[in-house]
Parts: C-alpha cells; structure tokens; sequence
C-alpha cells in the first residue's frame, strides 16, 4: 500500500510539471556579488525578489536574470556587462554551455577549462547537466599583532536530473593558522576550557561565518561539508540538504535567521504557486552541545580500564514562512518557529503549515512541565520608489499586551531591524546602506540550555543577541564589471549581560534596557573585490576597530552576569571579562587590520 501511494505521489508530482527551469541547487548566501546584482536589479524595479528568504536557488537565479536581459534597455553599461557575466556563470541552468579561458569544449554538450577552473557537461536532450569546480584560497590577515592566514581547498558539484532532480555537494577543509594569540596557551586561563583564542566563536560579537573547531592548539581547522538532493517542479520543491539559511531582510546581519551558526541538516519545502504568494519551511536537525547524561556508550580504552561517552542531547528547529506580494514591489512576510528537544522528532512539528506554539501547549501542558520555545517574526519589504529599498523585520520571542501598559516595567523579549538601501541615485553605480537593530532583554534565551535559539552554541539569530544594538552604514561604489569598493561603518554594542533565571525572569526583563555598556566594538573598512572571472575572487580589506570592555556601576541584581564562576569583579577586572568574553584577542584594543586574498569559488 505504501509503495503505491509512493508511485501515485510521484505520478502526480511529474504531471503538474508542464513547464520547469533546470536546476533547484541553493546558491550559497557567501557569493555575495550574485546577491548584490539581483538586489540591484530589484531595486530598479527590473525584477521582483522576495529577498526575506535566502539562498535563492540557481534556478530562480538564471529565471531573474533572463528578465532583466528582456529589459537590457534599462540598464546602464556596468549592469550589461554584470548581466553578461553572471548568465555564462549560471548558463547551465539556461541550457547553454559557459564560455571559459583555456577550454576544450565542443561547445554543445561539455566544457573543460584549465585557466577558469570547472568541468561542466550536458546531454543533448538536455536531461543530464553535471559541473565540478575545484575550491581553492587563501587570506591573509596583518596586524601590529603579527600574521593569521586562513587557507581552504575543496570540491563541489552540482547535477540536475530529467528537469526534476537536482543533487549537489560540496566539501571545504579550512585552518587558521598564524600569530601565538591563536594558540592555547595564550588564551585567558578563565576560558581554559575553550581550545584556545579561535577567532570565531558562539560567544563572540562578531559577523564571522560560525564553525565546529576540530582538535587544534594553533589557531582552528574546521570542515564544512554541504550538499542535499531535491525534487522540483515550476512551482516549488522539496529537499533533504544541509546549507545555512537566512530569512528576514538585511545586508549586514538578519535578526531572525542570520545563516550564520554552523548549516544544519533539514528537509525543507518551498511552495510558490502564483506570482503573489510563497511558502517556505523546514525542519532541522540542530546541535545542542548539551550533554544527555543518561546517553552513554563504553570504550575500551586501556587493559581493564572504560570509558564512559556522553552524548548531546537531542534537539530540533521547525519554522515556516509565508510570503505575500499584494504588488510588484511589495512583500509581506509572516511566520513562526520552535526550537524543542526530545528524545526523537516529533511529528507534529512536521506539519508545514501550523502554529507552533499552540501545538506545544497541546504536547506539554498535560503534564505541567515547562513548554519548548517559540518564536514569531514578521517583515516587509517595499521598492515602491524606485532606486529606494525599505524593509524592517521584527522577532518575538515571547510577548504580552499587559507589558505594553506605562505602569508596567517588564518589556517584551524582541528584536527589531530596520534599514534601507539607495542604488544608482544620485549617482550611477554608487548605493548607499543603512541598518539599526536592536535586541530587548532576554530575547533568543532561555532558563534550559537545550532549548536556547542556538546550534553548535551559536545564535541563529543575530550575532549580538540579546539587550544589544548594532548600527551598519555603508557606501558602495561599482565602476567596471565585477569591482566593488565599500567604505562602512559598524557599531556593536552590548548591554548589562544577564542570565536566564526562571525565578527572576520578571525581574530581568524589567531591567531598563541599553542602560549600561559591557563591551563596544567600533569598525571603519574598506573593502575591494574584483571578480576576475566567474568565482574567481581578488580581495583586499583595511580596517580600523576599536574594541573594549566597561563597567557596570549600578547595584548587581540576581542573574547579571559580572564574572566567572560566581566571582563578581568591578571595575578593569570587570572591563577585561567582558572585553574577553565577546572579543577574540586578535582584535581587542584598538587594531589596523590588513587582508588580502584570493580564491576560486569562494
């Protein structure tokens, strides 16, 4: 019986699909430049993105593309020439072969390039395309502080199946590797524990891509390893991948879901039906890095000796998305989430179009335990004026109206984020960015450590969590195909830093938010990026940071957190905690930072 429902599901799966664009391979949030040039088109009102749900896939990508070559008449000569580079980078998709430096192709059905590096291949039919890439970089980072350098290398492939199945892959080895502020034993002995200075790490403010260290005392390895399998139709699809994720509208950091903890394993759906509405959701496999005690197994470690393993405990993320476009330039979005942990998945929270949070009442209350945690968050999106994007998102992580009244001092735990970005006005190729967010008391935490908004213990939401502010502005100028030269300016700051206590929670959020600092970080930057060819990438960053800690002078309430191992510290002992704990020591105190790099793929 199952099997035959299987065949019928699959039956009409194929039936519906009379007309379909090949390929539904994420496009990876890291290649910034696509995401920039369709933003830009979108702003001109060439094409029409909702950009609150990111990765695009390669199909929409080339679909976007070809509307904006119907419309090339609008463009001014750098948008043609960005146009003409990025449709041979996603040509496959448009059932051509690319065109590469120092090829051998019969220019119809397979292409092998030596200078541009990628070996990409189709049918005549057109119902096989396959491409490998080599990954290869290096950066190299130079301070008064001495030298990191940061090199990967890896492959990735992609292929699409009979216009309906798309599998893809990649794999990156990446090190840090460099000055001794990188390795234990200069590390603060408070955080003995944390495997040495890393410069990246869950705790840290910091916009760095989040990472699961491998055993190392000199700096970092890591691997980062992606890829999933999907079958699609014109009107959306369904997969089992492993990518990071961004929803909400942002250039710098999204305050839902930022895609920067380490990409978690899901199955994910996306429906998109009609021009004026998209649903999106997935459930995740998430990694808690809490111990189960009661989840062992035994090694045998030495003559007559055992060793007991613990594992982490379970925990998983479902969250959905629902997207109205009411006009061309419009876009709304509602949606939900839970972060909950049992033993096993829960098959519940696979239903795509639910509330969470009632079904969580429904799972748990029975028994009078504590619920799991839920999460709403809304955005929208206008180019209703052309050359101008206005968006704002907001995160709730737990709200009450009577916490709306004067007389009533606690606040609701959420987050909001606004910003706008101006493109091609006044001026030609030139945009200017600006984005303010700010985190109220407690939002993203919790009293049970496996229920935080956190995988591999970093925020899923953005990176300066809770009771926080942070201000981008940027300037960005484009002048030939493939350069961009940005000049921005980056404001982190952090408030009184509290725990989640369950019994002090009321007094916690009553705290007066953004009252005292625990740590600033100030950055000035420039950044210049030259695609040379299709994801082969020159880079060179200078920058300014100004990073440290300060000290809270009111009285210390139950929860705040003003030291280590229930020591309370005062004045730079306290400075030096905070500035310890939210700063690697590569970039604490003022820095001048230089970076250059190069890589194919990124």
């Amino acid at each position: 019986m199952i099997k035959k429902c299987t065949t019928i599901l699959f039956a009409l799966f194929f039936a519906v699909s009379t007309s379909v664009w090949a390929q539904y391979i994420p496009q990876s949030v890291q290649y910034t430049q696509i995401y920039d040039f369709l933003d830009e088109l979108a702003g001109e009102g060439i094409i029409h993105l909702n950009s609150a749900i990111k990765p695009y896939n390669r199909n929409l990508i080339a679909q976007k593309l070809t509307e904006a070559q119907a419309a090339d008449s609008l463009l001014n000569k750098r948008q043609k020439a960005d146009l003409r580079f990025y449709m041979n980078d996603f040509a496959l998709e448009l059932d051509t072969i690319p065109d590469n430096y120092v090829e051998w192709t019969d220019r119809r059905t397979f292409n092998l390039s030596l200078a541009q590096p990628a070996f990409h291949a189709m049918t005549k039919d057109r119902k096989f395309k396959f491409s490998l890439r080599p990954i290869l970089g290096m950066d190299i980072y130079a301070s008064k502080k001495g030298a990191v350098i940061k090199r990967w290398y890896g492959a990735e492939l992609q292929a699409d199946i009979v216009n309906h199945v798309s599998i893809w892959g990649s794999l990156r080895d990446i090190s840090w590797n460099g000055t001794a502020l990188l390795s234990d034993k200069y590390y603060p002995s408070d955080y003995a524990q944390a495997e040495g200075a890393k410069l990246t790490r869950g705790r840290y403010l910091n916009n760095l891509p989040g990472v699961q260290y491998k055993e190392a005392t000199y700096g970092g390895d890591f691997s980062d390893s992606k890829g999933g399998i999907a079958l699609y139709s014109w009107w959306g699809g369904i997969s089992v991948q492993r990518e990071n994720i961004v929803w909400g509208d942002a250039y710098h950091c999204s305050n839902i879901l930022s895609g920067r903890n380490p990409a978690v394993p899901m199955v994910s759906l996306k429906l998109h039906p009609v021009r004026w509405f998209e649903f999106n959701y997935f459930h995740a496999w998430l990694v808690s890095n809490v111990i189960d005690s009661t989840y062992t197994y035994q090694e045998h470690y030495a003559e007559g000796v055992t060793k007991t393993h613990y594992r982490s405990a379970a925990k998983y993320m479902a969250a959905n998305m629902f997207t109205f476009s009411p006009v061309r330039k419009l876009s709304f979005s509602l949606g939900n989430s839970i972060v909950y942990a049992e033993r096993n998945p829960q098959a519940a929270y696979f239903i795509p179009i639910a509330f969470y949070k009632s079904l969580d009442h429904l799972l748990t209350k029975g028994m009078r335990v504590e619920n799991q945690n839920s999460q709403l968050f809304f955005t929208i999106n206008t180019r209703n004026l052309k050359h101008l994007n206005v968006y704002a998102s907001v995160f709730v992580d737990e709200f009450k109206f009577d916490r709306l009244k004067k007389n009533n001092p606690a606040h609701n735990p959420v987050s909001y984020l606004v910003g706008f970005n101006l493109s091609n006005w006044p001026l030609q190729n030139l945009s200017v960015k600006a984005e303010f967010m700010r985190a109220n008391v407690a939002n993203y935490t919790h009293s049970i450590d496996v229920l935080s908004y956190t995988s591999n213990d970093y925020l899923m939401g953005h990176y300066m969590g809770d009771n926080a502010q942070n201000i981008f502005a940027e300037i960005k100028y484009k002048p030939v195909r493939g350069l961009s030269l940005a000049f921005s300016y980056t404001n982190d700051t952090k408030y009184n830093n509290y725990n989640y206590l369950r019994s002090e929670i009321i007094n916690i959020i009553s705290q007066k938010p953004f009252a005292e600092r625990t740590y600033q970080n100030d950055i000035f930057a420039f950044d210049a990026v030259y695609e040379v060819f299709n994801n082969c990438y020159a880079v060179i960053n200078m920058q300014y940071n100004n990073a440290r800690g300060f000290a809270p002078t009111s009285e210390k309430i139950a929860g705040e957190d003003r030291g280590a191992n229930n020591t309370e510290l005062s004045g730079e002992a306290l400075q030096q905690y905070y500035l310890d704990k939210f700063a690697p020591l590569y970039w604490q105190g003022k820095n001048f930072t230089f970076m250059c790099g190069l890589s194919f793929s990124f």
